[in-house]
């Protein structure tokens, strides 16, 4: 069975929409709905374009509705998602929200957790289930890039938008897995484009500053500058267990560890130096930063660690991975070694980090004054 959204030309210049629906099995095989929606058969202007796009995105939204619906009488189960429809999209969402800190994936959790507060801000804390479709989806995107502020009253970033958007379509995803919807109402939507961020990171005379400075949680600043020496992700640090941390003649001191955020195990070699950071070793199952915890306190007493150091940056836990990479570039490592160590799965990722070190040898070069010959 298909159901195919057609056009039929009339002579006002404009078209009417109908869904033709195909049963290769029944007696009656085909049948056409009309619907009460139209567009223009040449648009000339924008408010024109404009209704076509939204008449056609709507259009599409109840063939895909209906599809769907046929479907689940053919299967015999089309009151169990009658029932999910009912279901509250931001209960859902703040219970998946609330599973990415049960995970510790904390930085991925505030993401969510952002993305759960703008949801409540656009729509309030009740939305059904069949009320997120393609034109809902297209007005939070309007809501993320027109109304949405940040706590400082400012309009979102363009990664503010594209992070919280796939945070929706994340979810989305999730429910069909779960069974309770059964169709993805995203498809019909394009998401933001990412923009390059700014990836703040310390130099190598900062990075000596704050390793020299006293700071409020120790064992907050033994973490970071671990960090920082061995590019190991904010998850991966926290749940670093002490049998994951290994010493061979061949390799010297390295981690066998699955990473929290790809599930990809990696082995990965540490300097004498980051080694020489760690407490004594305890039982394999004992984590190696044994109180370290992430909070808003703990952000701001980094944060005020670094200032206290001379440097006012705007430092969190995962510049300590940037600090890493760029120094790595910055002293000769090529970038597919870098890549490797960071343990990311492309290289255009790592490809961010030689675009900070060419443009600071851009800066440098025309650093010198003009020497007026």
């Amino acid at each position: 069975m298909t159901i195919t959204l057609r056009r039929r030309k009339r002579k006002d210049g404009i078209e009417s929409l109908i869904l033709d629906y195909y049963f290769p099995k029944a007696n009656r095989k085909r049948i056409r709905e009309k619907l009460d929606l139209f567009v223009y058969s040449n648009p000339k202007t924008v408010k024109e374009r404009s209704h076509n796009k939204k008449t056609l995105l709507l259009a599409e939204n109840i063939r895909s509705k209906k599809f769907l619906e046929i479907q689940h009488e053919e299967h015999g189960f089309s009151h169990l998602i009658k029932d999910n429809l009912d279901k509250n999209f931001i209960t859902y969402f703040s219970e998946k929200t609330e599973k990415r800190y049960n995970e510790s994936s904390f930085g991925n959790y505030s993401n969510w957790d952002g993305t759960l507060k703008h949801l409540i801000k656009f729509r309030g804390d009740y939305v059904p289930f069949r009320e997120v479709d393609s034109k809902w989806l297209e007005d939070f995107k309007y809501y993320l890039k027109h109304t949405a502020k940040t706590k400082s009253s400012r309009p979102l970033s363009q990664n503010s938008c594209y992070s919280y958007f796939n945070k929706v379509r994340a979810c989305i995803k999730e429910a069909i897995r779960e069974g309770i919807i059964s169709y993805n109402p995203a498809e019909q939507v394009k998401g933001f484009k990412q923009g390059e961020s700014e990836r703040e990171f310390l130099t190598l005379e900062e990075l000596k500053k704050v390793a020299n400075t006293e700071c409020e949680i120790p064992i907050l600043k033994q973490a970071f500058l671990f960090s920082a020496l061995t590019g190991l992700r904010w998850s991966d640090v926290h749940k670093l267990v002490w049998k994951e941390v290994q010493y061979s003649e061949e390799q010297g001191h390295y981690i066998r560890f699955k990473q929290k955020k790809t599930n990809g195990y990696q082995t990965h070699p540490i300097p004498e130096q980051a080694f020489k950071l760690l407490a004594d070793r305890g039982e394999d199952e004992e984590r190696v930063f044994k109180g370290l915890r992430y909070s808003a306190w703990n952000n701001l007493k980094l944060q005020q660690w670094v200032m206290k150091a001379g440097i006012s940056k705007t430092i969190t836990f995962h510049c300590a991975r940037h600090t890493y990479a760029t120094l790595q570039l910055t002293f000769g490592t090529d970038i597919y070694t870098v890549s490797k160590l960071l343990g990311h799965k492309e290289l255009k990722t790592t490809q961010v980090y030689a675009k900070i070190i060419n443009q600071k040898k851009v800066d440098a070069a025309n650093a010198i004054p003009d020497i007026n010959w």
